[in-house]
């Protein structure tokens, strides 16, 4: 067992994080406690480590522990990259205090940009979730995840692509996926597990490059590609304007009528950049 405690720049809301997170049925946290469980894997071997808050918004502090410690070092880099540690949220949010979503992030302060544990897991969860409504998404990513991957220390491990690979649309229909949705969560899961597509290698791509690699692939369009630039790579400047959520949250903002125009958000977010995936967060915050 070994345990390391980690000291974070400020401000930094670790309960803004775990109440997003807890949205997830598939996590294992627990908000009065303030710690969560993170599953991933180190050369294709799992590891799970705790993730618990020990501070304020103002002096955030994390005690992290785990029971390999020859897997510490990577842990410890895995885990700030999930949290965005290294991101420092005091300029945003001196940045976004001259804007019209003053606001928000007075309200939200110390919110940051949490990616999802690990990049294939973000890329399937963005496929299963396309056009359903929230509950049942949720519901298809456990079934999915609970069904193919394993549990380990109470907390549940996604699958690997060589095993979804393997399966059947049939395989998939009875956990009430749609045959179309079956074969693309196959189908990118054989390119990944051909060593066709390689999710890594995307880290050193640009926003562009990484949306033309992606929306190359049969079932995955252009809102997939920019969340997972979001929530498997983290980037700092996408704006999913076909988000129903952020257009939703924008129309609450402005007092709008109707649902605003992809022209009317894009002069909207003009002010926002270099910041957009913020801009974006705390949109969706701002409605939940």
């Amino acid at each position: 067992m070994w345990e390391k405690t980690v000291h974070v720049q400020p401000p930094y809301n670790f309960d803004r994080v775990l109440d997003r997170l807890a949205i997830n049925p598939l996590i294992n946290l627990n908000k009065d406690e303030r710690w969560v469980k993170v599953p991933f894997y180190v050369k294709n071997e799992p590891v799970v480590v705790t993730v618990k808050a020990t501070g304020t918004i103002d002096s955030p502090t994390f005690v992290i522990t785990g029971s390999q410690r020859e897997m510490m070092e990577q842990a410890l880099q895995y885990v700030s990259h999930i949290f965005q540690w290294e991101v420092p949220l005091k300029d945003i949010q001196d940045y976004f205090l001259l804007t019209d979503l003053q606001d928000i992030f007075i309200e939200h302060r110390g919110t940051p940009l949490v990616l999802d544990f690990d990049p294939y897991y973000c890329l399937m969860k963005c496929i299963i979730h396309q056009q359903l409504n929230m509950t049942f998404a949720y519901t298809l990513t456990s079934r999915f995840v609970t069904t193919f991957g394993q549990e380990i220390e109470g907390t549940w491990i996604h699958p690997r692509p060589e095993k979804i690979a393997q399966l059947s649309v049939a395989d998939l229909r009875e956990l009430q996926f749609s045959g179309r949705k079956a074969e693309y969560v196959i189908d990118t899961s054989k390119l990944i597990a051909a060593g066709e597509l390689t999710l890594a290698d995307l880290q050193s791509k640009t926003d562009e490059e990484v949306i033309d690699t992606l929306v190359k692939i049969r079932g995955i369009g252009k809102w997939t590609a920019q969340n997972f630039l979001l929530f498997a790579l983290g980037r700092p400047n996408l704006f999913p304007i076909a988000d129903i959520g952020i257009q939703n949250a924008i129309k609450k903002l402005y007092n709008l009528d109707k649902k605003p125009t992809y022209e009317q958000m894009e002069e909207y977010s003009k002010p926002w950049e270099p910041y957009l995936s913020y801009a974006s967060l705390y949109l969706w915050r701002s409605i939940e």
